[in-house]
Order: structure tokens, then sequence, then C-alpha cells
């Protein structure tokens, strides 16, 4: 029996989860995502400069939605081009369309393609990703992360805001050495990243954003990785290193050609940005929550051994920091009651499934001894993360080398969150981090 088309979602909650402002205060955005649950969990989302789109609001709609990527296009093979799966306003499509021959596809990002594409380009690098090759940089990434400590914390009080002074240098350092990039790189990699992902938050974006639309400091923001990695294909190619730029950079199509450099593209720019922000907003959110919690802390530190995969895993559901993907429906399909019909857009919120009454118990509490944790926090089905182990094993190795230094985390005033729809989580948690 076929389901009714459409339930409006009010107006005012249709602005709060579709506009980047609305993500700026996360209290009223986590106050929509359960009215959205409760009262509308697939409704049909009319903002003003945005085309509708169905809010998915509920854990089991999005991994019904994520399990069918023939149903549920992210713009591969069929559609190639003409969906986004990362929402824009119109006018940001319409320019990114201006620039880029009437597509909306910037580059051959994975994130563009559904399988078997998808499953082709995935697997470029994603043996560099399984646990057994991730498990080889734990040395590294120790000493990395001891490195973060030593130069950037003292003995004794820290005054210090945890999210933009520590938490957002250890994982660009983990990502730079996997690839290969210089230390003295990495203020401009710390600035494509902010560019890419910040491109809504005016602070963020700095003066640049009286100037032009997010749609168009995303697209120079991946313009400038594209010629930052131009030189480093030239180089792998011609001196190739037992590095996983070299590995991207050699890889051949089944013709046995090189890759089209875009697919490289593709690759670096999700690495070297996703690799950082979501780990960064993580370990931000993570340390927040021991501050709000001197028990919780006290219990993690005293065992560290029994608890850290547990604060990981609950860190990772509470930041969720990828927000959202957008999916296109290629034919009708009922869900819910609701009839899905072909070329609908369907915003899948992960923040939201992430804190589902129907499969969280206390989803609004942070809670270590969660089992399980069914979190979808890496998405689910073909397109979940390639790199979830490293962000796992990154953020365990530097909670053991941080947490048995810490006296104490005292919150301070001025906590922000970034104003983004998409990527994102503290861009500020200012805090006195006592450290023995």
């Amino acid at each position: 029996m076929a389901g009714v088309h459409a339930v409006a979602v009010r107006p005012d909650i249709a602005s709060t989860v579709v506009l980047p402002a609305g993500h700026a205060d996360e209290d009223r955005l986590f106050d929509a995502y359960a009215w959205l649950r409760a009262n509308n969990p697939l409704g049909l989302a009319q903002v003003a400069g945005y085309d509708p789109l169905w809010l998915v609001s509920k854990h089991a709609d999005i991994m019904e939605i994520e399990r069918q990527p023939d149903v549920f296009t992210s713009g591969g093979a069929e559609l190639r081009g003409s969906h986004n799966p990362i929402l824009q306003n119109r006018a940001g499509d319409d320019f990114i369309r201006s620039v880029n021959g009437g597509s909306l596809r910037i580059g051959n990002s994975i994130i563009y393609m559904d399988p078997p594409e998808h499953s082709e380009v995935k697997d470029i690098a994603a043996a560099w990703f399984r646990l057994p090759s991730v498990a080889k940089l734990d040395t590294s990434m120790r000493e990395l992360a001891q490195t973060s400590l030593d130069t950037r914390l003292r003995r004794g009080a820290n005054d210090i805001d945890f999210a933009t002074d520590f938490a957002s240098h250890y994982p660009l350092r983990v990502v730079m050495a996997l690839l290969g990039i210089p230390e003295e790189d990495e203020p401009l990699m710390r600035s494509l990243t902010r560019d890419v992902f910040g491109a809504d938050d005016p602070e963020v974006a700095g003066g640049e954003a009286a100037h032009s639309s997010a749609g168009e400091r995303f697209v120079e923001a991946v313009l400038a990785f594209n010629r930052y990695f131009d030189a480093v294909i030239d180089d792998r190619r011609a001196s190739p290193r037992e590095d996983l730029s070299s590995a991207i950079s050699l890889a051949r199509d089944p013709s046995g050609e090189y890759y089209n450099r875009e697919y490289a593209y593709g690759w670096f720019s999700a690495i070297a940005s996703g690799g950082h922000d979501s780990i960064s907003s993580t370990l931000a959110t993570i340390i927040e929550r021991l501050g709000l919690d001197p028990a919780l802390l006290a219990e993690t530190k005293s065992d560290l051994d029994g608890t850290v995969d547990s604060l990981v895993e609950e860190g990772l559901r509470w930041a969720s920091p990828v927000k959202h993907v957008v999916r296109r429906a290629t034919r009708d399909y009922d869900l819910r009651g609701r009839s899905i019909r072909k070329d609908d857009r369907l915003m899948l919120l992960y923040q939201s499934a992430n804190r589902d009454e129907a499969v969280f118990d206390c989803a609004d509490a942070f809670d270590i001894r969660r089992r399980p944790n069914p979190h979808i926090a890496f998405g689910f089905g073909p397109h979940m993360c390639v790199g979830q182990q490293l962000v796992r094993r990154e953020l365990r190795i530097m909670l053991e080398v941080l947490l048995p230094r810490v006296r104490s985390i005292e919150l301070k005033p001025g906590r922000r969150a970034i104003q983004t729809n998409f990527v994102g989580g503290l861009k500020r948690l200012p805090l006195r981090l006592v450290i023995d």
C-alpha cells in the first residue's frame, strides 16, 4: 500500500536543521532533531533558497537507505554530476555548475560515487586503512601524540582553547605523516582544511565571507587542494616512496593506465581534510565530557585499558562529526509510510540517528558503559568510512598518552560550535587543563 507522499516539517525546525547557522546552537539543533524523531521522522523540509528535501532523522531509516545505493544514489554513474551529496543552497549549486561544466561533481572523490565505481576507486587506498596496516602505525602515532603533549602543554595549569590549541594539531600531523607531506606545509594544510569545512562559518572563513558564497569558497578550497597535490603526484610518479601518497599517485585503472588525476585529488582531499576534522572534533568532545564529569575522568584514569575503547566509541556517537549526506532516489520507494518519488532528495541526519531513543537507552546521556553501541558516526553500507579503524586507533592512542597526565579539567566560558551542516564540531573549547 502506497504511503503519504509528504508531511511538511515545521518551518522553524526545518530551518534549524537545514541551514548552517542552525548548527552553531547545538542545544536548539538537538531539540530540533528530537522533535523530528518524535513528530515527523521522515518529513519534507522547505527552506527558502534550498530545493525541497526529505529530512531522515531515524537510525533504522538511514541504515535502510544506505544499504541500497542503487535506489538512493550519491550521484554515481546514472546521475553523474546531476546531484550533490553535500547540501548546498541553490545559489551554491548554481555556482558549482557554472565553473564545472554544468556538473555538481567536484573532482572524483568517492563521496560522489556509487558501486561499482565507488568500490573500484575505494580499493586504490583501502589496504592502507585496514586494521593490520593501521596497527603498524602505532609507534609513529604514539610518538606524534607524545610530541603534541610535550610541545603544546606544560606541567601545571594550562589555560588554553583545547579545540584550536591542541585537538586540531595531532590528527593533522598523523595525516601528513601518512601521506609523506613535510611538516613545514602544516600551516597550508590547516588553512585548506579550514576552508573546506568552515566555508559556512563567517568567523572561520574570515573576510572572504563578505565577498563570496559558501559554494564559491568550497570550490576555491578544493581547487587549492588540487594544485598542491598536483606537485605531489608528479613527485611520487618520478620517485616513489613508502607512503600513502605514492600508493594513490601510482594506482592504475583496469586498462593499466594511471588513474586520471581527478581520482587522486579526490583521495588526497578526503584524507587530508576528513581525517583531520573528524578526529579533532571527536577528541575535543571527549575532553569536554570528561571536564563536565570529574567522576568519569577519575574512572577512565583508574582503568584506562578497560575504558578507553568505550570512551572512543561513545565520543564518536556523541560528536557525530559528519552531520549529513544527501542521497537522491533513482526510483519510487515507500519508507516509513511515506512515498519517496524518483529524483526526490533525502538529507540523512547522522547526528539525530545517533541519539535515536529507539536504538540507544538514555540516548542523551554520555555513557561509556553503553553495550552495544551501534552508532553510525562512520556511515553505513558501501559508503561507510574507509578510514574508521585509523580514526579509532588515533583517538585511542592520544587518550592513552594524554589522560594519565591529566589531573583536572575545568571548563571555561566561550564554548562555540562551528557553523556548518556538513562536517564539524567544537571550534572553541576554553578550559584549564592541569597536567602532572
